[in-house]
C-alpha cells in the first residue's frame, strides 16, 4: 500500500522527456496569467527629467531624421525589426531637445540632425537584460552641407529583477532605458561641444 505522502511526489516517477500535458498546460496558463496581470507597456524612449540647458548653439534645428545603418556602418547586432522603432526614437529626440532648448530658433543658421542607429543589441533572455545601443548623431548646415557636429554615442540599459517578475516586461524596459540613455548622452555631448555658448554670455555679448 502506498504511503500517505507518496502522491505528493508523483512527478518523480514520470519518464524523462517532455513534461506531461497537464504540467505544460499549467505552465502556459501561469505565464499567461502573469502576463495578463503585468502586460508589457508600449515602447517609451522619452528621456526623463530633461532640464533647460545652460548653454545654447547658434543654430536653428529645422529637421530630424532617424534611420538604421547600412551593413558596412553597423557597430554590432542590428535586427531588421529596429526599423520599426525609428519614429519613436525620433519623437523622443525631438522632445528632449525641445526641453533642453539648446538650439536657437532665432539663429540665421539652419541645420538638420541626422541620427543613424548602428547597434541595437537586446538579449532574448536574462535577469537584467543589458541592452546596448550605438547611434551616430550628425548635425548638418542646410545651406552649405557642412557637418558641424558628428559623434558616435553608446549606451546601455538594464532593468533589475524587482521591476517586474515577467522577463518580457524587464526586457522591454531595458530597451527603453538604453535608448533614453543614448539620447541623454547625445544632449550631454552637445552641451560640452566647443560651439556651445553660455546663455548669459550670449545675452550680454
Amino acid at each position: 500500500m502506498d504511503s500517505p505522502t507518496s502522491n505528493l511526489f508523483w512527478w518523480k516517477n514520470m519518464p524523462v522527456g517532455r513534461p506531461a500535458l497537464p504540467i505544460r498546460v499549467f505552465a502556459l496558463f501561469t505565464m499567461g496569467l502573469l502576463t495578463a496581470c503585468n502586460p508589457p507597456q508600449p515602447l517609451n524612449f522619452s528621456v526623463q527629467n530633461v532640464q533647460a540647458s545652460p548653454v545654447s548653439l547658434d543654430a536653428d534645428l529645422r529637421g530630424i531624421t532617424v534611420t538604421t545603418g547600412a551593413p558596412n556602418e553597423r557597430t554590432g547586432n542590428l535586427p531588421p525589426e529596429v526599423a520599426t522603432v525609428t519614429n519613436v526614437w525620433k519623437e523622443a529626440t525631438q522632445e528632449a531637445l525641445a526641453r533642453a532648448a539648446i538650439f536657437d530658433d532665432d539663429s540665421h543658421r539652419h541645420v538638420n540632425l541626422e541620427v543613424k542607429i548602428l547597434k541595437f543589441d537586446a538579449p532574448g533572455a536574462g535577469i537584467t537584460f543589458p541592452t546596448d545601443t550605438d547611434a551616430s548623431y550628425t548635425i548638418v548646415d542646410r545651406a552649405t552641407g557642412a557637418v558641424i557636429f558628428s559623434q558616435l554615442i553608446s549606451a546601455q540599459g538594464t532593468t533589475p529583477m524587482d521591476f517586474a517578475f515577467v522577463g518580457a516586461i524587464r526586457q522591454r524596459e531595458s530597451i527603453n532605458r538604453s535608448v533614453q540613455n543614448n539620447i541623454a548622452a547625445f544632449i550631454d555631448a552637445l552641451e560640452h561641444n566647443p560651439a556651445a555658448v553660455s546663455r548669459i554670455k550670449r545675452l550680454t555679448s
